[in-house]
């Protein structure tokens, strides 16, 4: 073999074997940046956020290139300044869920030719075949929010009356009748799905085809893939993607795995638990579903979730083994509805269109992700997003929702995307 062949050849092959190894731990400067304006920059800017009460405590993972080259916490679990976070710590994800629990799996139906992006989700999901406003709606159009059904649904009504459990619904101990958890003391009515199934049908559809936020489709998603698969959705998403990634710790309801890792707690619910929400999920909505559900509930440490984001950059590849095709995963990445000034991919949720045009308090996430990034950010304080291009993967997970969703400064503040764009600029300040 030609010597310029083989140093092609042994380049090709070095990178391959990058591609496929796994996450690990090295320095800013392996990979080209500088560790303390990075550390000065991050320090300065969580040291707000803890301050004017965006949260009392977070936690940042970044890996660029394969390697972590950041992963710090900050502050505590709560205010009153008791319980350190750890790097370890479980969070809540909120709709970071959507990313992680149905659309892989809904990923994998694509690609193996059980679903079709493009016909009628009625095809699939027959509660809808008679309703005019649905029976059209595909799959495409519902997981770039283009499909016109309403943000949300308050099922949290149909249970509470004047802040009590309706005894139809919700009762304090368990029964054939009523097998699902929603909180300790707190079991739910098994026909209350089909209901919520029901008024999501009826729920009505905006005439209009245009980008509009909506959980709705996600609480449907885990009984489709079981309709399709065969397989209880749990058991599909650990058997295909959580086991054989590592990620351990990442999965529902982990008040019943014997976790050693702390539980960040979330928010004093005052309406419906009537106390901390703390290793059960912090929606509603997925609380009456048993707390599994395609709108929220998983659970993680901030490891596992840069695994799973790592392998979504990595094309559907990680640690040799392939749990997409390229062409899968730069489908769903690709944003869908450009012409309608819809930014969103298929699930993923991707940077504001003409981003790198806005400064840092309009720009969404920082203006320095390229156009091919993508990720999804979640209620409780949560946010992942992947750069291929720049091959960097950032983990922000913090429970800003405590002691209550009024606070609102993680938004005000600018603090993900303020985080976010540190790990851009230090390229350019190094020397």
């Amino acid at each position: 073999m030609p010597k310029k062949h083989f140093i092609t050849f042994l380049y090709i092959l070095i990178n391959s074997l990058c591609i496929n190894a796994q996450l690990q731990y090295a320095t800013p400067e392996s990979v080209g940046l500088d560790t303390n304006y990075i550390q000065t920059k991050v320090d300065s800017i969580m040291a707000q956020g803890i301050q004017q009460q965006a949260f009392p405590g977070a936690q940042l993972l970044v890996a660029k290139q394969g390697n972590i080259i950041f992963h710090q916490a900050y502050g505590y679990h709560t205010y009153d300044s008791i319980q350190k976070v750890s790097l370890d710590d479980v969070y809540d994800l909120a709709s970071v869920t959507k990313i992680i629990g149905p659309l892989p799996a809904l990923m994998k139906l694509y690609e193996e030719g059980k679903l079709d992006l493009d016909v009628p989700f009625s095809t699939y999901w027959k509660p809808w075949r008679h309703r005019k406003d649905k029976k059209d709606i595909t799959l495409r159009e519902l997981l770039a929010h283009q499909s016109g059904l309403q943000p949300y649904i308050i099922f949290l009504k149909e249970v509470l009356r004047k802040d009590h459990l309706k005894k139809r619904f919700a009762r304090n101990h368990i029964s054939k009748r009523f097998p699902y958890e929603a909180y300790p003391g707190i079991f739910i009515n098994h026909r209350f799905k089909k209901k919520a199934y029901r008024m999501i049908t009826r729920s009505k559809v905006n005439d209009k085809k245009e980008y509009l936020y909506s959980g709705l489709a996600s609480l449907i998603y885990p009984q489709l893939i079981e309709d399709i698969t065969g397989t209880y959705y749990v058991t599909y998403l650990q058997s295909h993607f959580y086991t054989p990634l590592g990620c351990h710790t990442l999965g529902y309801l982990p008040a019943k795995k014997d976790f050693k890792n702390n539980i960040v707690p979330t928010e004093m619910d005052s309406i419906f638990r009537k106390q901390l929400t703390k290793a059960w999920v912090h929606d509603e909505n997925a609380a009456l579903f048993g707390g599994i559900s395609g709108n929220a509930g998983l659970f993680s440490t901030a490891k596992d979730l840069a695994t799973f984001m790592q392998m979504y950059m990595q094309k559907g590849e990680y640690a040799g083994k392939h749990y997409f095709k390229k062409e899968t995963v730069n489908m769903f990445i690709k944003v869908q509805y450009p012409e309608n000034e819809n930014r969103r991919g298929l699930g993923f949720d991707k940077p504001l269109l003409g981003n790198d045009t806005l400064n840092l308090k309009k720009a969404y996430p920082a203006p320095q992700v390229s156009p091919d990034s993508f990720g999804h950010a979640g209620f409780t304080g949560t946010f992942v997003w992947a750069d291929p291009q720049n091959e960097l993967v950032f983990i922000f997970l913090s429970n800003r929702v405590y002691p209550s969703r009024t606070h609102r400064n993680i938004y005000n503040l600018n603090i993900r995307p303020a985080l976010q764009q540190v790990f851009y600029m230090t390229q350019k300040t190094k020397g």
